[in-house]
């Protein structure tokens, strides 16, 4: 929709992603606070069980408050909209993108989140609600590390009764064994999905690899768990030990509920920081009665000599702060990077305000060679149709996890879609990388008029036009191919402006943006603040990529 629009008395700012529901950033105008604001969209809102849940979901959450579970506001149906809830707006990101970018810090930092997850799955169990949907995406940490239980779509309490034995929700991967056998369901299979994903937030990987459903519980079913990953990980023989024990195929060799597993990470937490847990440390005898009045005269000698001390310190002139400047450019394995200073920039079509710290982001796209490199050192196979003899070209037919896996293994992450736009536009809105004048000799792009076919001849070396650089020097932000940004879009309503990529929908699946328009698309004004969306798992030969980096 055409953004902002109005909700009631919310309006609707920023776009944040989804499927069958689309979320949005809002502004509860009556209260003065942001909210995200979920609307049940079409065709989802026609069908009665998606409804339901949908409903179930605002009704379920609401029951909970806990400072690890998401907040729901409210709850309503709007004329033009339909069924829509108001939730807490969270920032940060999800526990699968903190897994994938590196951001879960150390063993200690780990072992928190795992923590906090725990306490809001003891509590909901509590309140007699199975999550039934634990996974990464339903997890969320902010800035400040603090943990957010989300997603209560399938959830179940003893007054829901959608689903009944034999029929089976969730997401594959996380899924319980007696889950997968569909199966009478208690708080247990929360308890195995929580033990894959503390696999996952340990290791970085998944607990197993395969490439369809069917192989998927197969091996819930049947194969054990491999802990070697995790010992390769360094993690310590309890945490593993927990792991395993979460992982049980039977029910009844799992904890029992989340408490002991929650005296196991307290335990494990203070043994790594030097502590003893607070329930194990011995009572405090009290002290016998003394005379404090010599104490309390040294006492005041001793504030007497800091508040001298201080007071020299508080009119002695302050050193100048040491600034550091930071390079233009920096070169790495992969490439070379150009740097994107601080500060405040213009974006979108109508120009808005937003500031972003400083980073560095590759001033090209992505080549065969880097990414030739990449596959060689982790025996991972190289794209299709990829063309040896062409290894200046950049590397198409890649998706959002494997770009994301090479910037992993290269020391770096994806862009954000504003980190890209200021990358290519610089900060004063211009309409093109070089300028505000449309210039085809600029930019790798289709200007003829007709349709191309799909041939790899159209691609162009990363480095070329270096006459359509942008202001800090990257190259071919316009034109070439299409590049992934790490930001979640829907999928586009109207393909019409990219008649040449029309990657085929399915239900429920994450798109993902990309941006930059690519040599089978034409020059248009709109080709650096607009963008488009292929599915997560889409590869194509107008699609690549390029990597950023936190300046430090």
């Amino acid at each position: 929709m055409q953004l902002p629009a109005r909700l009631g008395k919310y309006e609707l700012q920023e776009f944040l992603g989804g499927g069958m529901s689309h979320v949005y950033k809002a502004f509860d105008t009556v209260i003065g606070r942001t909210v995200a604001v979920k609307i049940l969209v079409e065709p989802a809102s026609q069908d009665p069980e998606a409804r339901d849940r949908f409903l179930a979901e605002a009704q379920t959450a609401a029951k909970v408050t806990h400072e690890n579970v998401i907040s729901i506001y409210d709850f309503g149906t709007d004329d033009e909209m339909g069924l829509f809830m108001v939730m807490e707006f969270l920032q940060g990101e999800d526990l699968r993108h903190a897994i994938k970018n590196g951001h879960t810090g150390d063993l200690r930092s780990k072992l928190q989140i795992a923590l906090q997850i725990a306490r809001a799955l003891d509590f909901i169990h509590k309140n007699r609600i199975i999550h039934r949907d634990i996974k990464p995406e339903n997890v969320h940490i902010n800035t400040a590390g603090v943990v957010k239980l989300m997603d209560f779509g399938i959830a179940k309490s003893e007054d829901l009764s959608r689903t009944q034995p034999g029929y089976v929700l969730g997401t594959p991967y996380y899924m319980a064994p007696e889950q997968v056998r569909g199966e009478q369901l208690t708080g247990l299979v929360d308890v195995y999905a929580f033990g894959v994903l503390l696999y996952e937030l340990l290791t970085g990987q998944k607990v197993f690899v395969a490439d369809s459903v069917d192989r998927i519980f197969y091996s819930i079913l049947n194969v054990p768990l491999d802990v070697a990953p995790l010992q390769s990980a360094g993690v310590p023989q309890p945490v593993i030990q927990l792991v395993s024990a979460c992982n049980a195929k039977v029910a009844a060799e799992r904890p029992q509920g989340f408490a002991p597993i929650i005296a196991d990470l307290e335990r494990m937490i203070a043994s790594l920081s030097g502590e003893t847990p607070a329930a194990e440390r011995p009572a405090a005898s009290p002290a016998p009665r003394k005379n404090r009045t010599p104490v309390l005269l040294a006492g005041l000698a001793v504030l007497l000599a800091i508040g001298m001390i201080g007071g020299y310190f508080a009119f002695k002139p302050a050193a100048a702060p040491k600034v550091v400047e930071l390079p233009k450019t920096i070169s790495t394995p992969t490439g070379e990077m150009v740097l994107v200073p601080s500060g405040e920039f213009r974006f979108g079509e109508n120009k808005q305000v937003a500031s972003l710290p400083a980073y560095y982001i590759d001033k090209t796209e992505v080549s065969n060679a880097a990414y030739s490199q990449f596959c060689q050192a982790t025996s991972r196979p190289l794209p299709e149709h990829f063309p040896g003899n062409q290894p200046n070209l950049p590397v198409v037919f890649v998706n959002i996890d494997d770009a994301r896996e090479f910037a992993r293994w290269a020391g770096k992450r994806l862009p954000n879609d504003l980190e890209w736009e200021k990358a290519a536009r610089g900060t004063d809105g211009r309409t093109y990388p070089w300028g505000n004048v449309s210039e085809i000799s600029r930019a790798n792009t289709n200007n003829s008029g007709k349709f191309l076919p799909d041939s790899a001849d159209l691609l162009r070396p990363v480095d070329s036009f270096p006459s359509g650089a942008s202001p800090y020097g990257a190259l071919q932000m316009v034109g070439n191919a299409w590049e992934l940004v790490d930001k979640r879009r829907a999928p586009p309503s109207d393909p019409s402006p990219f008649k040449t990529l029309k990657p085929p929908m399915q239900p429920g699946e994450a798109w993902y943006m990309i941006r930059g328009e690519s040599a089978w698309e034409s020059l248009v004004d709109n080709a650096i603040w607009d963008s488009n969306a292929v599915p997560e798992r889409w590869k194509d030969l107008r699609v690549g990529f390029r990597c950023a980096k936190d300046a430090k």
